[in-house]
């Protein structure tokens, strides 16, 4: 689905993804991994068009998008959602996910998305005409996710989606997400909770100082002594 190739990118001639190659095949969950400020943000904004690259390529379904537009990109179904959230803090939860169908082929099913998000998401739809700025951290990325779920994406990716909650919300985030992939929906997961993130993944990569290390299945990752010792303290 996902071909990224040696793609080299940085900001004010300062490199920070060194020829980083990645492969997303449909269906899967895929983790990237590492330290902050290691890169692993910046793939994201990458894929999504929100930074240019220097040198590589990336295909999506047979087309080259490295080119693109952010907005043409999430036309063709790869959706971000941004670490943080960045929901609208002053707009209701019902509108924050109107917003979320802005492309064309999302908004023709607005309505239709808008009440299966609700009924995923029960909690929104109690929640539906609050201020959103005023919801827990758990039920604004709820709403952040759903949000992104409203632009019918192919491909969706989540930039530490678990950041800041309590555990128990996390464990419910990440029930979510595997949710969300069993019904279809292709990831990408940056995620700090390494064994969480890897026990959903199929497959991940780990990102040091903008360079893949090692790549290999969830199960592999989760069993290799070095990333134990560096990101799981075990």
């Amino acid at each position: 689905m996902l071909k990224v190739r040696n793609i080299t990118v940085g900001y004010n001639k300062i490199e920070v993804l060194h020829e980083v190659s990645v492969d997303v095949k449909e269906g899967e969950i895929i983790s990237v991994i590492g330290a902050n400020a290691s890169g692993k943000s910046t793939i994201l904004k990458t894929i999504s068009g929100l930074v240019s690259i220097v040198s590589g390529a990336i295909e999506f379904e047979g087309i080259n998008i490295d080119r693109m537009t952010p907005n043409e990109i999430t036309s063709l179904g790869i959706i971000q959602v941004p670490e943080g959230r960045k929901i609208f803090p002053f707009m209701t939860v019902q509108e924050n996910l109107e917003v979320g169908a802005h492309v064309k082929r999302s908004r023709i099913k607005r309505k239709e998305t808008l009440d299966r998000m609700f009924a995923v998401f029960p909690i929104l739809y109690e929640r539906r005409s609050q201020i959103a700025g005023s919801l827990s951290g758990g039920e604004q990325q709820m709403l952040a996710i759903s949000r992104g779920l409203m632009g019918l994406p192919k491909l969706l990716m989540l930039d530490e989606p678990s950041l800041g909650l309590a555990p128990l919300l996390v464990m419910h985030i990440f029930e979510i997400i595997q949710r969300i992939n069993r019904e279809g929906i292709t990831m990408i997961l940056v995620e700090q909770n390494v064994s969480h993130a890897l026990r959903l993944s199929q497959r991940g990569y780990v990102l040091e100082n903008g360079r893949i290390t090692i790549e290999g299945s969830g199960e592999e990752l989760l069993q290799n002594a070095n990333l134990r010792k560096a990101y799981m303290g075990l």
